[in-house]
């Protein structure tokens, strides 16, 4: 099965997860002739809906670079007002490390109102505006400012609501993106996903418009690129530090360091092995 089609199962499986289940089994064991067809007390009569997949706060809690590898693979899922939902796999990130980080908005531990939510607990979104028109959506973790990027995502579901966010929010009339340019990209992602300023401080594990479930074939380490940080200008040593992850092989991904996959090649890690 090609693997676009493999995806777009696993969410149907995922979906599945959070469904009512088949109750006409029960419906008939509670129904007799001519007696009352309304439902017993019993508690084997009490319909439930299943626990949600949802990744919860124990899969944020983690350091920073473990969350940035461990995102990958995961998927974000995101409630537009009108009820549709749209759902990409994250296959892309760059992990910020809070105080000694030179790249990161928390450098020297310095705390103000527009960083507050990577001090925040792990699980917190941080927006932050950039150019004055764009926005960039990372994810707090362990240690004391520290975040993580999200750069890309591979569209799963709701791609036509994604190309009219990101149609809204581009100036000018352009031909219409194809689905590998619709999220490879930290403010593409935002738009498309309709994240702004709003979002910024709110709770992946509470929020009703905005979360994650896990996803369903984790990369595995061979899997994963590992690689410099994209336009974080001159920071000395850590614009060289491999701190931006990627998977390997994904044409959603924003920016492939074919040098360094090249390298892994060479030592025989090969995708998939």
């Amino acid at each position: 099965m090609p693997r676009k089609r493999k995806l777009l199962a696993q969410l149907s499986a995922l979906q599945n997860t959070t469904s009512f289940p088949q109750i006409c089994a029960v419906e008939q064991l509670n129904t007799t002739p001519g007696a009352d067809p309304s439902p017993k007390s019993s508690k084997y009569f009490v319909i439930e809906k299943q626990k949600s997949p949802q990744l919860q706060e124990d899969f944020f809690n983690q350091p920073c670079v473990s969350l940035a590898k461990s995102f990958l693979g995961q998927i974000l899922v995101r409630k537009l007002p009108d009820g549709r939902e749209l759902w990409g796999r994250i296959v892309e990130t760059e992990a910020y490390l809070g105080g000694e980080d030179e790249a990161s908005h928390s450098k020297g531990g310095k705390q103000t109102q527009r960083n507050a939510a990577m001090f925040m607990k792990p699980g917190t979104l941080y927006v932050y505006q950039i150019y004055g028109i764009y926005f960039c959506m990372n994810v707090s973790s362990q240690g004391e400012g520290a975040a993580v990027l999200l750069r890309s995502l591979e569209p799963l579901q709701g791609l036509d609501a994604m190309r009219e966010l990101r149609g809204a929010s581009r100036k000018a009339p352009s031909r219409l993106l194809k689905d590998w340019q619709l999220c490879n990209g930290p403010s593409k992602l935002c738009q498309a996903f309709g994240i702004d300023k709003a979002f910024d401080q709110r709770d992946l594990t509470q929020d009703a418009a905005i979360w994650m479930v896990p996803g369903q074939d984790p990369p595995g380490e061979q899997d994963v690129v590992a690689t410099t940080r994209i336009g974080i200008g001159n920071r000395g040593e850590w614009a060289q530090k491999p701190l931006r992850f990627y998977l390997r092989g994904n044409r959603f991904v924003s920016v492939v360091d074919k040098k360094m996959e090249r390298e892994m090649a060479a030592r025989g890690h090969s995708p998939g092995s």
